[in-house]
Order: structure tokens, then sequence, then C-alpha cells
């Protein structure tokens, strides 16, 4: 049995966050678990307000959970706040979690802000230096990386100073980008891309679908380069059935 531990945020709408987490993992035929890290209230019109949890709380979380299972991968969204990204820096090194997929969030869709300015450069420092692979989007990207990115070489740019600080891959996805929605891994030997055809509409927790059956992959044993692929493609074959399931036209992914 592969067991799987997403730590983030709480979705009451259930389009992303732990929510849609436990979800990817289910539809994958692995074993899901979810620690919150916030909670917050939002529908499928936005973000109207996060609360985190206390730091102490998520240690303890981590430390009962992790002590008893022993777990193939765990996946980071939403953090919020430098005491709980310090928590799980400290639970990673403490268990040995070798397979981390940590998605950086840092804004909603919404522009609500998911985590606090003094927490990213302990994520930047602490966290991310002991991923396997980190997930940014573009923005994501020039706010961990301090580059802004209006081109191809700037993402280069971007993706090799990420590396620098110590993940052996960065996936920088392409959403915010014109064109194809192309996904960029950088690590290994080669820079490798990624591309599906754009879909029409706004859709809601694709970034957190893509990092959840990353993860799922990675743990199946999947080199992240094939991974990247299957989750690509999993993302992209929902998105053709995603449907509003509120007053917004946003839309939601259905498993």
């Amino acid at each position: 049995m592969i067991k799987l531990l997403s730590i983030a945020g709480s979705d009451p709408s259930s389009g992303a966050g732990i929510q849609v987490d436990l979800k990817t993992f289910q539809a994958l035929g692995v074993f899901g678990m979810a620690i919150p890290a916030a909670l917050t209230v939002q529908n499928s019109q936005g973000v109207l307000r996060v609360e985190p949890l206390s730091g102490q709380l998520l240690s303890r979380q981590l430390d009962a959970l992790l002590s008893d299972i022993k777990l193939d991968a765990i996946k980071t969204g939403m953090l919020l706040t430098e005491e709980n990204v310090e928590a799980v820096t400290k639970a990673v090194k403490k268990f040995t979690v070798r397979n981390l997929v940590i998605d950086p969030v840092l804004r909603s869709s919404s522009g609500r802000m998911l985590m606090q300015p003094d927490a990213i450069g302990v994520l930047r420092k602490k966290l991310i230096p002991l991923a396997l692979v980190v997930t940014p989007n573009v923005p994501e990207a020039e706010a961990l990386s301090g580059i802004s990115i209006g081109s191809d070489q700037d993402l280069d740019f971007a993706a090799g100073k990420l590396l620098d600080s110590g993940p052996s891959f960065v996936l920088i996805k392409g959403g915010h980008r014109r064109g194809p929605a192309t996904d960029t891994l950088y690590g290994g030997k080669t820079v490798l891309t990624f591309s599906t055809l754009r879909r029409k509409g706004e859709f809601h927790g694709t970034g957190c679908v893509l990092s959840s059956a990353l993860t799922v992959f990675i743990a199946e044993g999947l080199p992240v380069e094939k991974a990247v692929e299957k989750a690509k493609q999993f993302v992209d074959k929902l998105l053709m059935t995603a449907e509003p399931v509120g007053k917004s036209r946003t839309r939601y992914f259905h498993f």
C-alpha cells in the first residue's frame, strides 16, 4: 500500500487544498492522509479569510502521524506562516522524508495572500532545499527567485536560482504565460517541456491536482520526468470535464 500525506490549507468548497489532494490520491489508487496547516473561508467566488493552525499543533500532528505510519511521500501546499514552515522542516528532517513535493502556494487566484511575507524566506532557505521537486507557477517562481520572468531566458535564470537552493528538480508551471499550457522541468541532465492545449475557462485547483498527482507517481517509483508527464496528462483529462459548482463561472474538477 502506497501511503501519502498532504500538508496544506483546507478549502471548504473542495476545489483545492487538502480536500482535492485527497480526491486525487483516491482517484489514483493510493492511501491518502491530510494535515491542515490553515483554514480558509472561501467559496467558488474566492478566498475571504485565512487562519493558520498553530505551529505547535502542526508539529504535534506530524509527530503523531509520522512516528506511527511510514510514508512514501509528502506533498505540501499552503503553509501560511513561518512557524508552520519550520514545523514541516523539522518533521521532514526528523523522519527522513525522501520524496517531498513542494507546491509553494503564495497567493490565491482571487488575489488573497496565502503565505505571510516572513514565511517566504524561511520556505526558500529551509524547506525547499529538502525537496525532491518544487512546483511553482510563474509568479511564485518570481517571488522565490527574485527574478522577474518575461522571457524564456528569465525562466531559465529563475529556475537556476531555485535549483541552487537545493531541490533536485524545479517544475515551473506555465499557466500564467501565453500560448500552450507548457510546464518546464529543470534538474537532472536536461531541461524538459510538457505541453497541452490551453483549455478555455477559469479553473480552480489545477496546481494542487498537478502536484498531488505528481506525488503519487513519484511514490509509485516513476522517474520524476515520467511522473511529470503522467501528472500533466491526468490534469488535462480532468480539465475537459470540469464544471462550475457555485455562482461563479470557475470550474471545479469532478472525480
